[in-house]
């Protein structure tokens, strides 16, 4: 992060910087179950307040199973943060950032930072998913004086 002086113009090249930095992160796990966690449905991961800059990813800690799909966004873009993936190809130890999830090593490049307004959510469609586990991670920085992320 870089540090702030009681110079003007330095201060709001420190803000712009911070904000490319993310210098905050969240964590939030989902276990999937069918009739709740994993129902075709949308269902919150963050609330978001004011306009922040963010990245997500999500990292399965066990195979996710089922014939859903699912994807990471916000009610206007479901598939905005994180592209639409069949569940299944989602494997313990892969890190989930687009629609094929195929290592457990990927490039800090391939994590896109977004500007959002909106709560973050997963939105599962066609069918459910029966189990399995992801961990969310969430990388932002306020952007508005109230930009803020909280887990949901």
């Amino acid at each position: 992060m870089v540090r702030k002086s009681n110079n003007t113009a330095l201060n709001n090249l420190c803000d712009r910087l911070n904000s490319v930095f993310l210098d905050n992160k969240l964590s939030t796990s989902v276990t999937f179950a069918a009739a709740t966690t994993g129902s075709v449905a949308a269902h919150d991961i963050a609330t978001v307040t004011g306009v922040v800059a963010v990245s997500i990813f999500g990292v399965c800690g066990t195979i996710v199973a089922g014939s859903g799909t699912i994807e990471v966004g916000t009610a206007t873009s479901t598939a905005g943060l994180i592209a639409q993936t069949t569940g299944t190809v989602i494997d313990a130890g892969e890190i989930w950032h687009d629609a094929s999830p195929d290592s457990s090593i990927e490039l800090t490049s391939v994590v896109t930072q977004k500007i959002c307004t909106e709560n973050i959510i997963y939105t599962i469609a066609t069918d459910t998913l029966t189990s399995g586990e992801i961990t969310f991670y969430i990388l932002w920085a306020p952007i508005s004086d109230d930009g803020n992320i909280v887990i949901a």
